[in-house]
């Protein structure tokens, strides 16, 4: 029984990560071998195993920690601090004999440079060695639910935590869940000696279950306090839980002590004290006044950890009789407050009469007001100071000063940088907080204080210690097999060095019966050769100064042939082109092989396109109608194999075929909405129609067809969106179109965008929702078609406007949810079919209270950037989604594998976290729950990912190359075993580069070229090779962090191919009857050349050709002289070369026979190669009124002439082309007059073929007189002269009345004085004023004064509050916005005439201005 932890002597000499060294164990055939290391080591000679069919494989190489190497080489001299100490354990596996057996130990012990292994020895680190370990356990749930029968030791499945605080007002329920087969029973035991539950009427049992509760209602919770273990056990094994340390919550209340008032002069430094009362967990401290609210901080007054409140100096305003510290006790939610605090303070003048006042006429302070003073700390107190943390803890140092003015504190590290992404500051710089703390964040740390009169430094000395911690996860359960082997490994790691112990269900090992199939390792279990009957749970205890580390795993000898848990004949159907899974759940002991066949089971499949899962499910990337049929998954092991069979059908999609269109339709029409459907015939379809995403009207007018809808007698509320849904049982396919219903006849109307919503107002506020009404504005014409409600949150982000919701034009309401830690404001605009309206005036101000979380980070997945490593991302919360202050996230993450421990991590509100250490490409399950200062978010789902991957470390084997023509070879590989990918497989990569030519011309390539093929692929093809050559290849495998090793090069011989064409065909001496051809072999001749085959055919002018004539040529023949030609004639030549495997591309070249003797003679300096004769004739030129036409004779095969133009100039200018289609004229409209030009003609033929130009043509084109035009004669003057005149017109008529209108007015001087509404008279129509009569120009003005020259002098500022109200009685509300009336001044300013008066506002001054300002 383990009723606490078990703390060992540690274990010195500690082993270092990078220090393994590998043996080697030689074994020989005839049985005999030894294992040896560096000459450098004592060694221990091993007798191999033997056996008596011969061979043995080595299986293991295990490094333990040796303390007996250690004093024998201290004894040396060597330093303990540099050593590493290893004890190898070497076992051997026969594959031929079912077992295993322990051969014997070799001992090395010495420093890491004096053992380097002897040349051909590789490096193993202890990652490595790790993940070959891993190898070698088998971690295999047991199905309990599905297999009947099945035995298996127990397993703890939930237990309350090392620590358990309770409420003291609530039953304890302290739990203890297990599984088993059979059931575990329970037993429990309190402080080390047996509980008998019965014995306690208070403490009950759950059913089936270990939990007990404990009814307080008659007894008190402290009489409850003990350690705690539950132990589950069957007749398989024994497992037991922590120690679980019962302690209930305690808030006691604050001692009663008088509290003197304080009185202080004014820059002096001040601390008060909160020592609030020791709880349970400990309490939260925070101070506030009398109303509840929190007393102002900056950096002059601050809180320390410890609660108390410090003043850096003290200032007149800090005087207040209500500094309260407060309590909050988190368990049972209560609240205390200490006695207020009276804080006096202080100038020289007044200190004395008020103390006086108050202590009995007592002089107290007598000293000046404190001057201006460097800075002093007042915590913590010395020129230096340590803290201990422990890893993965939360390291808080704080530094506060006094001085005036008042210090600026700044941190650094003296012994390296800070991590900036884990480091935080709070109270105003005064707090350093790190996160997550590692042994890395060990050292000294310095605090500064400083202001304009100096500084002072503080050194913190941080040592970072080190709980218990698993390595590489807690132990797994193992299930084997009679005969098997397996390791249980137990690796952890903490500061000081854990010790490690073992026991056995229960009892310490040592006391446990012997089994010579099982030996204790340190660290490690070694069984070889289990036995039937050996099930027992394992439990691994881990411990240090700082906490224990307790965890429970099985080993369960079973032997059960294979049985496969799916059902069987189970149908699978799949939609064409889509991915197709088929599971094949086994289970068995020895863990079966899957094999899957199809059909008549010719051969096993696991090739493209299918791939095979290590859970047996076979998966099919995109399935095919041929996939379909029935398939067989067998798992076999050495107990026997079994079988099921599974069907899958491959079906058609569901595709619409004609969608329904967009209609417009007039009221009491019918519209007709089309959707037809196309789908697999064996499946049932359902069609369904939607009206705006909804049910369509349960009306009479509205028929529903197989194929269509239609809506007769079409009215206004049928607009809208229609949808038709195509659903089977497998997919579904849906189109959409909108209806528009419109009058038969719409006359004009003017439409606008609304004007903005008013009046918005809050009701019905609760926690999470509000409710928001306000008034349409105008509609204009337009009916409103929705609102849409925004918010503004000030506290996170002031003058930012974020979309909230949208609500039906026909509501003025919408019920708003809200998230907390907001301040929310919202304002409201509306949208019709022109645009949105303005927003509305802002509404008031909603604050909501924070809260925990209410969702987690999604997009949590995993990946490594290092072999070694697994960073965990995520996308984080956005302010609005953190509820609260102090967002940060609980990162957990546990290997994919059975019964493994979460490990978490708290990590400051960012995006990633990388955990280190870790074995290469492992499956890992990952969470990331949200939390903040309020509480943790919902339970996290769970994420996959994988650690970092690594190169791969095997090369595919069996390459090989079929040849399928002279450019093509196939090429086949075996796959690379997945454990020597060490990775995602990304595909394989083909390395080929031509060795050399097999013709003797061409020189050798050993340019590589690469080949990638993407996934799971072992037959591809290799094209574009080259015939007649010699090449050579390796394939390679590749995954995301690279390419493994190449395979052994292998060679491809291509065989010949068809040649190029020649590489040149020129015509020389051309005569009237003959010619000589010259030609070179190809450049890719792809073989031995055999020989040559010529064609020619003569052309006429027409570009029709004659009879081919046709030459055989022998390979040494590079000329050829043609007789007996037509002289004159065009003649068109085509050369092949020939291989062995035929005639290739052909060459082709025109030429002319001359037409006499003369010709000849002009060409005697020009012998060497003919040029192409030219096909132009009889050029010229003629001038007309519409341009230049050039003129010609043709007679060339070129389908493509054109001409081209330049100005004769000395100037660098292109050719103008005009192009000419079929004719032998062109008119060249873009000459100019009085310039000259030259003008050619070009034939263009094939791209492989000389341009054809005529000799240029100089063209002069004549100056044409510029033809005079008659202004006055032209209909656009004649209009604009009217247009002018008209206008004139106008404007007289204009003046001539605004002349009579204004003679209705004496003087202007008489309209301004007159501006008293009492004596204006009103229309009644429009209150607006009317017109002065003569009898009231000379009326007095009452209330005002008029200037000696009738006017009324205008203040100097337009905009002075004098101007508006009864004497200035504007008021202003809280925020500084004016809420007072409007009079007088506004009225002057939107009066047509522009008047200005400074009467007392009248009622209808006051309207027209609020008017105005709407």
């Amino acid at each position: 029984m383990l009723s606490s932890p078990v703390r060992l002597r540690p274990i010195r000499g500690a082993l270092k990560a990078h220090d393994w060294l590998p043996i080697w164990c030689n074994l020989r055939s005839t049985g005999a071998g030894s294992a040896s290391a560096s000459n450098h080591s004592p060694s221990a000679i091993l007798p191999a195993p033997s056996c008596a069919r011969g061979r043995c494989l080595l299986l293991l190489l295990l490094l333990l920690l040796s303390d007996d190497l250690l004093k024998k080489t201290k004894a040396e001299g060597d330093s303990e601090e540099d050593e590493s100490y290893n004890l190898t354990f070497c076992v051997v596996i026969d594959r031929r004999c079912d077992r295993a057996e322990r051969r014997g130990v070799a001992v090395f012990g010495g420093r890491p440079s004096r053992h380097t292994p002897t040349m051909g020895s590789r490096r193993m680190d202890a990652p490595l060695l790790g993940l070959f370990l891993a190898h070698l356990a088998t971690a295999l749930e047991v199905p309990l639910d599905l297999l009947e029968g099945l035995p298996q030791p127990p397993t703890i499945t939930h237990q309350s935590p090392k620590d358990y605080i309770i409420d003291p007002r609530e039953n304890i329920i302290i739990h203890c869940e297990a599984k088993g087969k059979p059931h575990p029973s329970f037993s429990w035991t309190r402080n080390g000696t047996h509980f008998d539950i019965d014995e306690d009427p208070n403490v009950s049992m759950k059913p089936n279950s270990g939990t007990l509760v404990v009814d307080i209602s008659r007894a008190k919770a402290e009489h409850y306090e003990f350690v705690y273990q539950c132990t589950a056990r069957n007749k398989h094994g024994t497992a037991v839980s922590n120690n679980i340390v019962v302690q209930q919550s305690r808030s006691p209340l604050w001692s009663k002590e008088k509290v003197d008032p304080i009185v202080i002069s004014e820059g002096r430094s001040l601390v008060l004290r909160c020592r609030p009362p020791a709880g349970l967990p400990p309490p939260i401290i925070f101070w506030m006044d009398n109303y509840f609210q929190r007393l102002p901080q900056s950096a002059r007054v601050s809180q320390s950890l410890n609660g108390d409140l410090y003043f850096s100096n003290v200032l007149r305003e800090d005087s207040r009789n209500d500094y309260i510290c407060y309590a909050r006790f988190p368990y049972t939610q209560t609240i205390q407050q200490k006695q207020p605090i009276i804080v006096k303070v202080l100038d020289l003048d007044a200190i004395n009469d008020t103390m006086a006042a108050f202590y009995n006429d007592t002089d107290l302070f007598s000293e000046e007001p404190a001057d201006e003073r460097k800075p002093n700390f007042l915590l913590p107190s010395g020129p230096s100071s340590s803290k201990t943390v422990l890893r993965g803890q939360v390291l808080e140092m704080e530094c506060i000063a006094e001085g005036l003015p008042t210090p600026k504190i700044s941190w650094d590290k003296v012994s390296g940088d800070l991590p900036t992404k884990r480091t935080s500051f709070l109270h105003y710089e005064k707090t350093l907080r790190i996160v997550d703390v590692s042994e890395s964040d060990a050292g000294e740390y310095r605090c500064s204080a400083s202001n304009r009169l100096g500084s002072v430094h503080q050194t913190i000395r941080v040592t970072v210690k080190a709980a218990p911690y698993w390595i590489s996860g807690a132990p797994r359960n193992l299930v084997l097999a009679p005969g098997e082997s397996s390791v249980l490994t137990c690796r952890a790691s903490g500061t000081p060095k854990p010790s490690v112990s073992w026991a056995m269900n229960g009892i310490p090992i040592e006391n446990s019966p012997k089994d010579l199939s099982r030996k204790v390792e340190d660290d490690t279990i070694i069984f070889t050769d289990v036995q039937a009957g050996s099930s027992a749970v394992y439990q691994c205890n881990v411990s240090n100064d700082y906490g224990y580390l307790l965890s429970n795993a099985f080993v369960n000898v079973l032997s059960e042939p294979p049985r496969v848990l799916t059902p069987n004949h189970k149908v699978y159907q799949v939609i064409k082109n889509r991915q197709a899974s088929i599971d094949c759940a086994s289970f068995g002991s020895p863990i079966p092989k899957i094999t899957w066949f199809k059909d008549s089971r010719s051969s096993t499949l696991d090739g493209d396109p299918y791939v095979l899962h290590d859970n047996g499910t076979l998966e099919i990337r995109t399935a095919q109608a041929h996939n379909s049929g029935k398939y067989t998954c067998v798992a076999r092991n050495s107990l026997g194999n079994y079988e099921n069979h599974i069907y899958l059908e491959v079906k058609e999609p569901t595709r619409i075929l004609r969608q329904p269109e967009y209609k417009v339709v007039q009221l009491g029409r019918s519209a007709v909405f089309e959707c037809k459907v196309k789908h697999d015939p064996s499946l049932i379809p359902t069609m369904t129609w939607l009206k705006d995403d909804g049910e369509l009207p349960d009306d009479e007018r509205l028929i529903v067809d197989s194929d269509s809808l239609t809506i007769n007698d079409v009215s206004e509320s049928d607009a809208g969106v229609y949808t038709c849904i195509m659903n089977t049982t497998l997919d579904h396919d849906s189109a959409s179109a909108e209806l528009t219903v419109v009058e038969a006849t719409t006359p004009a109307v003017v439409y606008e965008r609304p004007d903005p919503p008013t009046d918005l107002e809050l009701t019905d506020q609760k926690k999470r929702s509000v409710q928001l009404t306000w008034i349409p504005g105008d509609e204009h014409n337009s009916p409103i078609h929705k609102f849409l409600i925004q918010y503004e949150d000030s506290l996170h982000h002031r003058g930012h406007w974020h979309n909230l919701t949208e609500v039906p034009g026909t509501r003025t309401t919408a019920h708003l949810k809200l998230s907390p830690y907001v301040h929310y404001t919202f304002r409201v605009l509306a949208l019709n079919a022109v645009n949105f309206s303005r927003p509305s005036f802002p509404s008031r101000m909603v604050k909501t209270e924070p809260a925990a979380p209410d969702g987690n980070p999604t997009g949590v997945q995993g990946f490594g950037t290092e072999h070694d490593n697994l960073v965990i991302s995520w996308k984080p919360l956005s302010g609005l989604q953190a509820n609260g202050p102090g967002l940060h996230y609980k990162v957990m993450w546990r290997q994919k594998v059975v019964d493994s421990d979460w490990t978490t991590v708290t990590v400051a509100n960012n995006s990633k976290f990388v955990v280190s250490g870790t074995p290469t490409f492992v499956p890992y399950e990952l969470k990331v729950q949200a939390a903040n200062d309020h509480g943790a978010g919902p339970e996290p789902a769970v994420a996959h990912g994988y650690s970092g991957e690594d190169l791969p470390v095997a090369a595919p084997d069996n390459v090989q190359a079929v040849m399928l023509n002279g450019s093509l070879a196939e090429l086949h590989w075996d796959p690379v075993p997945a454990k020597s990918i060490r990775g995602h497989l990304k595909g394989y990569k083909v390395y080929y580069w031509k060795e050399h030519s097999l013709h003797k011309h061409h020189p050798h390539l050993v340019k590589s070229q690469i080949l990638t093929f993407s996934g799971n692929h072992t037959r591809r093809m290799l094209p574009g090779l080259h015939p007649f050559s010699v090449y050579l290849f390796n394939v390679r495998v590749y995954n995301g962090k690279g390419e493994g090793p190449p395979s052994p090069d292998q060679q491809i011989v291509t065989p010949e191919g068809m040649p190029g064409a020649p590489s040149s065909l020129l015509v020389t001496n051309p005569n009237m009857d003959s010619l000589t051809l010259e030609w070179s072999p190809p450049h890719e001749r792809n073989g031995h050349i055999t020989g040559y085959t010529l064609r020619y055919q003569p052309v006429n002018n027409s570009n029709e050709l004659g009879a081919v004539e046709e030459l055989a040529l022998p390979a040494n023949e590079t000329s050829l002289t043609l007789l007996n030609l037509k002289y004159g004639t065009r003649y068109k030549f085509y050369l092949n070369a020939i291989t062995v495997r035929g005639a290739g591309p052909a060459i082709s070249q025109e030429a002319v026979t001359v037409v006499d003797e003369a010709l000849i003679s002009q060409r005697g300096a020009d012998v060497g190669a003919a040029r192409p004769v030219n096909p132009f004739g009889n050029v010229s030129s003629s001038f007309g009124e519409d341009g230049t036409l050039i003129s010609w004779d043709y007679w060339g095969p070129e389908q493509n002439v054109y001409v081209e133009y330049i100005e004769n100039s000395e100037g660098e200018e292109e050719w103008q082309k005009e192009p000419v289609n079929g004719t032998q004229n062109v008119m060249l409209r873009g000459l100019k007059g009085g310039l000259s030009y030259r003008v050619r003609l070009v034939a263009q033929g094939h791209h492989d073929q000389p341009l054809h130009r005529s000799d240029e043509l100089l063209v002069s084109v004549p100056a044409v007189a510029s033809r005079q035009v008659d202004i006055a004669t032209q209909g656009w003057f004649i209009g604009l002269m009217c247009a002018i005149a008209l206008l004139i017109l106008i404007l007289l008529i204009i003046c001539f009345i605004q002349r009579n209108k204004g003679g209705k007015y004496p003087v202007k001087e008489k309209e301004d004085a007159h501006t008293d509404p009492e004596f204006q008279p009103m229309k009644d129509d429009d209150c607006t004023f009317g017109e002065y009569s003569d009898n009231e120009d000379h009326k007095p003005l009452k209330g005002s004064r008029t200037p000696s020259n009738g006017t009324v002098k205008r203040d100097d500022s337009d905009d002075s509050l004098v101007d508006y109200g009864d004497g200035g009685d504007g008021q202003f509300n809280e925020d500084g916005s004016f809420i007072g009336q409007y009079s007088g001044k506004s009225a002057s300013r939107d009066t047509a005439g522009g008047h200005e008066s400074s009467e007392a506002p009248s009622p209808i001054n006051t309207m027209n201005s609020l008017n105005s300002f709407v």
